[in-house]
């Protein structure tokens, strides 16, 4: 196997387990074991366990880019609609992996936000990227005419974000979709309306 290959499938499998145990409860030794890779070998491919975590988080989000395109550059769907499908798709699978793992980004924002200016600074970037999607579809409902036109696309997109993650932070304490219900159904019964 080449080397970058077995590259990406160590980081594959420290994003499996970083995001059912935290990164500071995962050690290398599980990931490389699992990964069939002598202990020794680590450091040809990471300098340390912190790039080896940004790698983690870059490569997440290149994959979470790639499903949020699937879902927001649709054009044959309506702005808000593909919103929606969004909700609905993240909510089936949180509900398969029975609340186990949340959102990879959000789990190491509560973990690393305050111990490493690093990962903070580069989840803040991802943070930043998801809300930019946001707040174009947020835009494009509204010249449509399908989001009232006092709302600015950037702080609803901001607010829809932050409590989009809480009720994941929730979902995942309760062991329970309820609460991502609740905020689907809710945004769309009083904040994202027409007028």
């Amino acid at each position: 196997m080449k080397n970058t290959d077995k590259k990406s499938e160590i980081i594959e499998i420290g994003m499996e387990l970083i995001a059912v145990k935290g990164y500071n409860a995962t050690g290398i030794d599980a990931v490389l074991k699992q990964a069939g890779v002598p202990k020794g070998s680590f450091y040809n491919y990471f300098r340390s366990k912190e790039d080896f975590g940004l790698a983690i988080i870059d490569q997440f989000a290149s994959q979470y880019e790639a499903k949020l395109r699937s879902f927001f550059d649709d054009a044959t769907v309506a702005p808000l609609e593909r919103l929606r499908n969004y909700f609905e798709h993240s909510l089936a699978h949180l509900s398969e992996n029975q609340f186990t793992k949340g959102c990879l980004i959000g789990n190491l924002g509560q973990e690393l936000a305050d111990q490493n200016e690093r990962f903070r600074e580069r989840l803040e970037v991802i943070f930043q990227n998801w809300k930019k999607r946001f707040a174009a579809c947020f835009a494009e409902a509204q010249e449509q005419g399908t989001l009232a036109s006092d709302i600015d696309p950037e702080v609803i997109a901001d607010f829809v974000l932050a409590g989009w993650e809480g009720a994941i932070l929730r979902a995942k304490v309760m062991k329970s979709s309820e609460t991502l219900r609740n905020f689907i159904d809710t945004l769309y019964a009083t904040v994202l309306r027409a007028s």
